[in-house]
This record gives C-alpha cells, sequence and structure tokens, in this order.
C-alpha cells in the first residue's frame, strides 16, 4: 500500500454483524482497507466471505438486519458511518459512490423506458430540467455503447439484450460523476464475448471520467484484466492485498494459493480441477485461530490457537498467516503458485531487457 498518496476513503477496524433466526452473525470481522483515487482494486474470495457487505457499508445499503458496531469509513473528510437517514445518504450514495450489481434487471424498473430511468437520476442528483437531462442521457447512452440512441431512449428493459441492460446501468451509474464505481460481479450474468465487451466498457470509461473503481468478484480472471491491486477476503476478513502482480506472481497465504490452484488454465491434461476441501466456517460462532486453518494443509498449531497479524512482504504486499513469521518452517507452495511465480519471472526479465 502506497505510503505517498492519500486514499480517498479509508476503512478502519470494521465491524458489521447480522440478527438471523434469533442469532447474531459477524459478517465482517475488522476489517481496514484504503482506496486511492484513480487505481482499479478487486476484491476477491469465495461466496460468503463478505466482499459485497463490505462495500454496502459505502452506501449505507446493509440490510435492516444488519449493524455496525464498530469501526469508522472515512470519506470526504467525513465518517460515514455517522450518517443514519436516507435522505442523508442521497449526497453520497449514487452522488458520490455508486454501484453497477451483477443482475441489471434487478435494477432496472421493467414497467419504465430507459431514458426516463437514465433521466430520472440526472434530475435528481444534478437538479437540471427534464430536456438538459435527456440530452445528457442521450450522451451517456452513447459513450455505453448503445446505438441509435434516438430509438432505444424509449425502449423498455425487456426489448435490450442482458449487455445492453448492462450498460443502461453503467449509464445509470455514470449520471452523477462518481468518484467510486462499485462493480459487484458486473460480468457474471453475461456471457464470455459480452462480458469481455463491459470490462473494456469500464476500463475505457474511467480513463475518461477519471473515477477509482473497486470489483467485486470470485473471477481471477477478471481480477488479472483490471485490477492494479487486489484484496483477498475470507470469512469475513481482508487476509491478503497487493498489487495484482504481487497477488497473482508472489502469494504468500495459503487461501491465495488455493484461488490461483483452483485456475482451470492452470489444470494438468488428464488430473481433476484442484477444488478447496471443506467449506468455510459458520460465522455465527467466534472463530478461533487462523478461521482457514481447518481447510489449510499448511496450518500450524498456532493456527488454532491465534489469530495471525499481518506480515509485511513488501511496501506495498501485505499477508495474514503465520507462515510469515520468522519461526515458521518453510512451506512449499502448491505447483500451480511455483509455475505462476516462474512466469512472473520470465515477464519481469522481458520488461528488465525492453527497458535497456
Amino acid at each position: 500500500m502506497s505510503e505517498e498518496k492519500t486514499p480517498i476513503l479509508q476503512v478502519k477496524d470494521l465491524v458489521v454483524k447480522f440478527r438471523v433466526r434469533n442469532k447474531e452473525l459477524t459478517a465482517i470481522r475488522s476489517v481496514s482497507l484504503d482506496l486511492y483515487d484513480g487505481e482499479t482494486l478487486a476484491i476477491v474470495g469465495e461466496s460468503g466471505s463478505g466482499k459485497t457487505v463490505l462495500t454496502k457499508t459505502f452506501t449505507g445499503m446493509l440490510e435492516t438486519n444488519g449493524r455496525i458496531p464498530a469501526g469508522r469509513i472515512e470519506f470526504e473528510g467525513r465518517n460515514l458511518l455517522d450518517i443514519k437517514t436516507d435522505k442523508d445518504w442521497e449526497a453520497i450514495r449514487g452522488a458520490k459512490i455508486a454501484t453497477v450489481f451483477q443482475d441489471p434487471m434487478t435494477s432496472l424498473n421493467p414497467l419504465k423506458k430507459i431514458g426516463v430511468q437514465i433521466t430520472e437520476v440526472i434530475e435528481k442528483h444534478q437538479k437540471l430540467p427534464k430536456e438538459e437531462a435527456k440530452k445528457i442521457a442521450l450522451t451517456l447512452m452513447e459513450k455505453v455503447g448503445i446505438k441509435d440512441v434516438g430509438k432505444r431512449f424509449y425502449d423498455y428493459p425487456f426489448q435490450y439484450s442482458g449487455g445492453m441492460r448492462q450498460r443502461i446501468v453503467i449509464a445509470i451509474a455514470l449520471a452523477c460523476k462518481p468518484r467510486i464505481l462499485i462493480c459487484d460481479e458486473p460480468t457474471t450474468a453475461l456471457d464470455v464475448t459480452i462480458q469481455a465487451q463491459i470490462l473494456d466498457l469500464i476500463r475505457f470509461l474511467q480513463k475518461e471520467y477519471g473515477f477509482t473503481t473497486i470489483y467485486i468478484t470470485h473471477d481471477l480472471g477478471v481480477v488479472a484484466n483490471v485490477a492494479d491491486r487486489v484484496a483477498v477476503m475470507y470469512a469475513g476478513q481482508i487476509v491478503e492485498y497487493g498489487s495484482v502482480r504481487e497477488i497473482f506472481y508472489d502469494p504468500r497465504h495459503p487461501y491465495t494459493w488455493a484461488l490461483i490452484s483452483s485456475l482451470p488454465t492452470l489444470a494438468r491434461k488428464n488430473e481433476p480441477l484442484f477444488a478447496i476441501p471443506g467449506t468455510p466456517p459458520t460465522l455465527f460462532n467466534e472463530i478461533k485461530g487462523d478461521a482457514f486453518a481447518p481447510r489449510n494443509h499448511y496450518a500450524l498449531n498456532i493456527d488454532f490457537e491465534e489469530e495471525p497479524p499481518f506480515f509485511q512482504v513488501s511496501p506495498t504486499h501485505f499477508a495474514k498467516t503465520w507462515l510469515l513469521d520468522s519461526k515458521a518452517p518453510a512451506a512449499d507452495p502448491p505447483e500451480a503458485v511455483k509455475l505462476m511465480r516462474k512466469k512472473g519471472k520470465i515477464y519481469a526479465e522481458k520488461l528488465a531487457e525492453a527497458s535497456k
């Protein structure tokens, strides 16, 4: 994590709990995170690791049974957790921090024309008259790649394909020129070709509008293509973070090793695809030690007794594993990780040669 830059958003020791069936579930367990202006941060991990819950706290969109008993989220000189009403959140949600969800049909009103849904957002947040809002809406539709916007402006969502609907959701998210765009699995419901188009579109728009992007995903292929930095989440905690090259080519947490080993592109012919054994722990109970320990082939005795701190690998790379302790025995990483390290070394040598 760079020490020279000032974060535009800082999460400090955040805890999020939910009341479920008369029990309390701790979905986020003391998470800290910095987000820098203009970067693309990917938050990765299995389903249920806390990725979406974490980013929902940035826009005040936790479910009604959720609460935040500890922590801070600092943005533009204020603690967002001090905001208590939806009316007060309107100055942040959509206007400063916008979200693109994975299923556009849950974000679009099927009974309203596409153009109306974009102009409503512009009128509300930018306080512009209807005609001016319409001009901006048409421009945004063109920016996100909609053809024949004069006609398509009056269509309903069902008249658009899945990829086109996702483009409209992106247009709506950008209507207020937010500083931060959260993309929550934005390509999950789309086929591979359309996925690539949507990722290219977001990358292009980020350069043009200068916003900061957070991707929430379990797809490491997406991460490799879009991210500057990566935060790996497990059981409500960030367990490793660093630059995209550090996470892919020099991962240090056994959970990150397992995620990389699960990549289909690293599977060997005639061998089964690697799968992480077991299941994540229940977050209804207090977790003792390292949450990943019961599934971790590399677990040490201390992993079952004491939660590891973050160990620094480089100025930008940290991992929450006892394997990095000076007293820990050397651990031989999986073959997939060794292969990725080899690729990273070759890539670095090529860069060095090209720079001569």
